[in-house]
């Protein structure tokens, strides 16, 4: 619930903001709170829109037969990324992609970067990373997008305009890339050649044969044959494996746009196949990744509503981060040695049909509705034993890919890769930055923001990553929160330091800054607050357990970061266009060594060649006492300009080569003349 003194003065001021937003002289409604944004009464933002945009540019977004260019259409490849801010949107917290333009009013530009989390219908538990089929998920849907735009008469075309409005407004957007499904996704069950199986009786594995799908193949064959067709006019049955598979679906499931009737025919199937104990094999996580075994424990089993028995499996030989993913089965790429009898992967035998599918659907994907970049998940599987090799061929990594398949269209697309940049071995067979660069990733998410600010563990990433950025080709992102980790489980990442972390992220030039909705106006959590408010759970639809929701998602009561946001990003807007190359160059008392120091200290000059701009953090939760910080160059005319903790700006006195910096709190922006 927004206080009551932002909402008196929000009114005070909003005829004002707006103004300058539809005149452009801001990028973005100056003042405008997340949760208010996405509250606006739709004609009003028609009205912001049109002025804004024009009317011409605005009715060229709304033909869904095209989407209107993006902003980085003209870039020879994806580095545009490497410099690009982002936030990450989990559409579902805020219902509908109609009100991602609404959020979108109140990212200024120097925050391009738009990521939608999965946006397909979703399978077990409603988790938006277990796509159940390529059809958009229907409670993206928006009544009020199709009352004020008659023509948007499905969730495709709005979809399309949205990308559409974020592209005139100077946004790029990005989607994610999965190389997995729901475990009985209609993908799965209209195509079991792609995915690996497995036959179960209880607690055994009876099978998990290579060829196992075509067993798999003739009970879905049988199934169709009592169950008959959802619609008798798209083919034979007796044909079912070669038609085509939009045919194939339409026979299994039914119309595209019955999708009750499509889940009833889906559960029914899953049925048939539950009684032969035929299931997709889980994805796994970590090495070995293989080697499969039911999980005895009565804690893994699980029991549905039609009575069921459902089991997990775990790694026969785990490691600290092996994990089998029930809901989840990944894409069988590659053949498999001796019939699949040791579980072990046949690297030299890319199934090609499998790529094909997985590329070439994403790639509709993109030129239907104008993504610019992909987020792609689990970026970090490496599964050869041997690691990672010295050249990689074009079955390297799916991934990769589906970059490369969607750059013969589109070749400004951007890789944003998620992996964490653990220790060779951990959570992939050998080096995590060497498998992203064969990977072609410009940017990865890293792990920043799973870590306490100020900690041995934040330093010690910090410079790690600094030095990727320096010397490889793929660069961290400077992570501050991700809507999939906004987590009971990390609040203690966000007891301190907010303002901090987006100062640096803003300024820092070096690591991209990334962070999810919702970090606006977040509340520090030091007891588990309610399961509203946390983006994280939002992710999926629990109906029981310590995951589930009751109601929409709740914004935090985090005014003061907001407000203090504001003000940080009237500073960036005018300060940014003014910055040259970045350069860490010192820290606290001398310290040569960022991870040693409680201080992260940069210079950036200014592009009009008259001075150097000093930038100096502290990730501390209490303010630092007086320090020396050494400067690189005789201070003649220092400044001031801006203080996340509120310090009034002005002139400031300097020794020599040295500026006692007083109580520092949070990030600071000085000007050297």
């Amino acid at each position: 619930m927004l206080p009551n003194a932002y909402l008196h003065s929000w009114a005070t001021e909003r005829g004002h903001r707006i103004a300058d937003f539809t005149a452009g002289r801001t990028s973005w409604i100056v003042g405008l709170a997340p949760e208010l944004a996405v509250g606006l009464a739709g004609d009003e933002v028609l009205h912001l829109l049109r002025e804004r945009l024009g009317p011409t540019t605005l009715a060229a977004c709304l033909d869904p037969a095209l989407p209107y260019p993006s902003p980085v259409a003209g870039q020879p490849n994806g580095n545009w990324l490497r410099s690009c801010a982002t936030v990450g949107v989990n559409v579902r917290t805020i219902g509908n992609f109609w009100n991602v333009v609404k959020y979108a009013l109140t990212l200024p530009a120097h925050l391009p970067g738009v990521h939608l989390l999965p946006i397909w219908e979703p399978g077990v538990v409603g988790s938006l990373y277990g796509m159940a089929s390529w059809q958009l998920n229907p409670e993206f849907y928006s009544e009020e997008m199709a009352r004020l735009f008659p023509s948007l008469t499905n969730t495709k075309k709005q979809l399309t305009a949205t990308i559409s409005i974020l592209h005139a407004l100077g946004k790029v957007v990005g989607m994610d890339v999965i190389p997995h499904t729901d475990r009985y996704s209609e993908i799965v069950l209209a195509n079991p050649d792609l995915f690996e199986w497995i036959h179960r009786r209880d607690l055994t594995i009876i099978s998990h044969r290579d060829w196992l799908h075509e067993e798999v193949q003739g009970a879905i064959t049988d199934w169709l044959g009592q169950r008959g067709p959802a619609l008798s006019a798209y083919g034979m049955v007796g044909g079912l494996w070669q038609l085509a598979e939009a045919d194939r679906l339409k026979l299994l499931f039914g119309h595209p746009d019955d999708f009750w009737g499509r889940q009833q025919r889906r559960i029914n199937l899953v049925d048939w196949l539950y009684h032969r104990g035929l299931e997709p094999a889980p994805a796994t996580m970590a090495p070995p990744y293989r080697g499969l075994e039911v999980d005895p424990d009565p804690e893994a089993m699980t029991i549905d509503d039609a009575g069921r028995i459902w089991r997990d499996y775990r790694i026969t030989r785990p490691t600290t981060m092996s994990r089998a993913f029930g809901p989840l089965t990944r894409y069988k790429l590659y053949g498999r040695k001796d019939d699949n009898a040791n579980w072990e992967i046949d690297f030299t035998q890319p199934r090609t049909w499998v790529w094909d599918y997985l590329t070439r659907h994403y790639a509709e994907q993109q030129a239907q509705y104008g993504f610019d970049f992909m987020r792609g998940d689990m970026s970090h599987v490496q599964m050869r034993p041997t690691g990672v090799p010295e050249t990689a061929d074009a079955w390297y990594d799916p991934l990769r890919a589906v970059k490369r398949k969607i750059q013969e269209q589109a070749p400004h697309f951007a890789y944003f890769a998620e992996s964490f940049l653990a220790e060779p071995g951990f959570m992939a067979y050998g080096d995590e930055v060497a498998h992203l660069e064969r990977s072609e990733a410009e940017v990865t998410l890293g792990n920043l923001q799973s870590t306490v600010p100020g900690g041995a563990e934040f330093w010690e990433m910090t410079d790690h990553y600094l030095r990727i950025a320096g010397s490889r080709s793929v660069t961290p992102a400077w992570t501050v929160i991700t809507g999939d980790k906004d987590d009971p489980r990390f609040d203690l990442f966000h007891h301190h330091g907010e303002r901090a972390r987006f100062f640096t992220g803003l300024f820092l030039g070096w690591l991209p800054l990334y962070y999810s909705l919702g970090f606006e106006q977040r509340d520090r959590h030091f007891t588990r607050a309610r399961n509203e408010v946390y983006s994280k759970l939002y992710v999926f639809q629990e109906k029981r357990g310590d995951k589930a929701v009751s109601g929409p998602f709740e914004w935090g009561d985090n005014l003061d970061l907001f407000l203090d946001l504001s003000d940080l990003h009237r500073f960036a807007a005018a300060t940014l266009p003014d910055l040259g190359p970045s350069a860490v160059w010192g820290a606290a008392a001398g310290a040569t060594e960022v991870a040693t120091s409680k201080v992260l200290a940069w210079q950036r000059p200014s592009a009009s060649g008259q001075g150097t701009y000093l930038f100096v953090v502290s990730f501390d939760p209490a303010p630092l006492p007086t320090f020396s910080l050494p400067l690189p160059s005789p201070a003649a005319n220092l400044k001031l300009l801006f203080a996340t903790d509120g310090t009034a700006p002005g002139p400031v006195e300097a020794s020599a080569n040295q500026l006692a910096v007083e109580a520092l709190e949070g990030g600071r922006c000085y000007f050297l003349g």
